[in-house]
């Protein structure tokens, strides 16, 4: 009993390892796309113009997110309920 218990402590630690550098990783592409869409904008997009396109791209990238999360959210459940 006590050693299924540190198996299973043993497992999810290993389970956090690997979502704390997958995100870490995915941080670290998240700032180089900003850079890079933030260079594209400046240079098709004057700057007078610029507020509306930062807008409406928020509004786009949130609406992404929020339906990749959902996305993520439901291949999780799918897998839990395989167990």
């Amino acid at each position: 009993m006590v050693r299924k218990d540190i198996e299973n402590v043993r497992r999810e630690f290993r389970n956090q390892i690997v979502v704390l550098i997958t995100g870490a990783f995915a941080f670290t592409a998240a700032l180089f796309w900003n850079t890079a869409i933030k260079n594209a904008i400046t240079h098709f997009i004057p700057a007078a113009e610029s507020w509306y396109w930062d807008m409406l791209i928020a509004v786009v990238v949130t609406i992404i997110a929020v339906i990749a999360t959902y996305l993520v959210a439901k291949f999780a459940e799918r897998g839990e309920e395989k167990k």
